[in-house]
């Protein structure tokens, strides 16, 4: 079925039809399309196109739809629709008759795409930033486990100075965090809402785009209709940010590839990672970090491909923008893939502690610390430079290292080198001589560890009124989805004793409060947690906290009403009856959105109190 015959007096050719049909592709935003459908249908409701049954029936039919397509998404690809818009359309007609019919009112497959493909953006992204995270975290246990291996550093592939294995993990976790922060702020961007704004001119129905966006967890509505339709930045953005993931990705797997090969034997690849040859049975090739730096090629051929799509196109929609899917569709997962394979790779590694030292020692790679030490002397950089490069010579005639040249022969270039030159030449004197920030030094190389180990904890605490800020944002955003009450600034500020967050980075990214009636007893409220970050665990630490602080004031029953019961489950919650609630916590409900559909359950944690320890008092007469 087309969404657009009516206009047209016969169908398409079976050409035409093959070359202009995404659904061979597009079938992958499944989720996505159903999701903006249930929450356009709320939309509908609130202006009155559809009431209350028909909202609940067409909402009850998506879900089942959407059970459907997770359950075999790939048979949606051959069902021969236009796209995934016309098929979901159909199948809903199919479940609800005519009333399917009247979902599209008000909304264009212009707006609805962009939404559609900003959510499957999103959660890629999401993915993306957790593997990111994942990978960092194994250079770092690398590094430590490494933390005393020497290591030649290169310039030109030419040994240099040596430096520590650890200091080259940390290399490449400075690459990855600038990763992570670019794509952190892609996602910021990206997390606007454009549905509501129709095919260009946006809608003719007073929706609340606002709300809208809240429910789909984005941020904010999108500001104006011609640009919502027709903007894809964010998909620029993200293959700009892949493109250059995936170039830090080929250059580790250079690097890896090289330390691995016969030639250097600094490590060994884990089996898991490598295969060997059919012809030559010794061989173990690092076929994982050939095909990391193989696959680059791709997701830079996507992001080139896109720009050139878009670089005359005017406004707003036109049919080229079909072709933004096809390019993402692979470059992410090839992106995802490639950073889970690094993981492993860096996890099963095995290095060669001696071999990396033995290569150190060699080059004269102490050369710069000879030229430092002459400056200590007194003799000007530049002449020092010239006498070093000498005594380069000299070693080469002979086949030594600079360090085994007699005290004579370092002489007989330059008199002012005496005794103390060798302790200098060792190579732990050229570490530790590097340790300015961000040298090469045991004690740089462990703070930088230390630091992003710092980075990487989620702390929790209480709150203090300078966060009553983040707080006020995270209960406004909540509550705009429906999941928290709204709360005064005011009352947050007076009341700021009440609450926990959660910090990431030093950023505070999730709250909660406990919030005790009159009875004694204690409910926990308010509990969100910034969905752009993607920590786990957050939810669980301010729930352990503000059961332990439960606790210390001796409560000895904690309450929430949650639409995610096992999330509390987990946490030893059970389930209780609403009616055994006190009336005060039921008149909260007056304040909800969903009062007159509530789907909330009623659990509670039962404290065991300790009793406080008695010592019998001695009065001396």
């Amino acid at each position: 079925m087309a969404l657009w015959g009516g206009r047209f007096s016969s169908g398409p050719d079976a050409a035409f039809k093959q070359f202009n049909d995404s659904l061979p592709f597009d079938y992958q935003l499944a989720e996505q399309d159903i999701v903006g459908s249930i929450a356009w249908a709320g939309a509908l409701k609130q202006v009155q196109v559809l009431n209350e049954d028909e909202h609940a029936q067409l909402v009850a039919a998506l879900q089942a739809l959407l059970d459907e397509a997770s359950a075999d998404p790939d048979a949606i690809a051959t069902a021969g629709y236009e796209d995934i818009h016309s098929y979901v359309e159909a199948r809903l007609i199919d479940k609800v008759g005519d009333l399917g019919k009247k979902l599209h009112t008000g909304r264009s497959r212009n707006d609805q795409v962009a939404t559609d493909f900003r959510l499957w953006c999103r959660d890629s992204a999401y993915k993306i930033l957790e593997a990111l995270d994942m990978l960092k975290a194994a250079f770092v246990a690398l590094a430590q486990r490494e933390l005393g291996t020497i290591l030649p550093g290169y310039t030109h592939l030419q040994r240099a100075q040596p430096v520590l294995f650890s200091h080259w993990c940390m290399a490449y976790v400075e690459m990855l965090e600038r990763d992570t922060s670019r794509l952190q702020d892609a996602v910021t961007r990206l997390n606007e809402c454009p549905l509501g704004s129709g095919a260009l001119a946006g809608t003719a129905y007073d929706i609340d785009r606002e709300q809208l966006a809240a429910e789909l967890k984005f941020s904010c509505a999108t500001r104006n209709s011609l640009d919502a339709v027709s903007d894809r930045d964010f998909v620029l953005e993200l293959l700009s940010c892949a493109s250059i993931s995936m170039l830090h990705l080929s250059r580790l797997a250079e690097d890896m590839i090289f330390y691995n090969s016969g030639e250097a034997g600094f490590i060994e690849l884990g089996d898991n990672v490598t295969s060997g040859s059919s012809l030559m049975p010794q061989k173990k090739n690092p076929d994982a970090l050939e095909l990391i730096r193989g696959k680059t090629g791709r997701v830079f051929g996507a992001f080139s491909a896109m720009m050139m799509t878009l670089k005359a196109l005017p406004l707003a929609y036109n049919k080229d923008m079909q072709e933004d899917k096809e390019g993402v569709f692979d470059a992410m997962p090839t992106w995802l893939a490639a950073l889970h394979m690094a993981q492993s790779c860096i996890e099963s590694v095995k290095v060669n502690g001696e071999k990396t030292k033995q290569a150190a020692q060699g080059g004269h790679a102490n050369a710069t610390e000879l030229a430092d030490y002459l400056v200590a002397k007194g003799i000007p950089f530049r002449e020092g430079h010239h006498i070093v490069g000498q005594l380069v010579q000299l070693a080469l005639s002979e086949g030594k290292n600079l360090e085994d040249l007699s005290l004579a022969q370092f002489q007989s270039v330059c008199a002012q080198i005496d005794q103390d030159v060798y302790p200098v030449l060792q190579l732990d004197a050229c570490i530790a001589a590097r340790s300015a920030k961000g040298g090469t030094s045991l004690q740089q190389v462990s703070a930088a560890i230390s630091a992003v180990k710092k980075k990487q904890q989620i702390t929790v605490r209480d709150a203090t009124l300078n966060d009553v800020e983040a707080i006020a944002g995270l209960i406004q955003y909540w509550a705009k989805v429906g999941e928290n009450l709204p709360r005064a600034k005011s009352d947050m500020i007076h009341s700021i004793n009440e609450f926990a967050v959660t910090e990431v980075n030093g950023k505070v990214t999730g709250c909660a409060s406990l919030y005790i009636y009159d009875t004694g007893l204690a409910e926990i409220r308010s509990l969100g947690v910034d969905p752009s970050v993607q920590v786990k665990g957050q939810g669980q630490l301010l729930v352990s906290h503000l059961l332990d602080k439960a606790k210390r004031l001796a409560l000895k029953r904690v309450i929430v009403l949650t639409r995610v019961p096992g999330f509390f489950d987990k946490q030893g919650f059970s389930g209780c009856n609403k009616e055994s609630l006190p009336e005060k916590v039921m008149k909260d409900c007056e304040l909800c959105l969903r009062k007159n559909n509530c789907d909330e359950v009623a659990m509670e944690f039962m404290l065991q109190v300790a009793e406080p320890a008695r010592i019998p008092c001695q009065f001396v007469a």
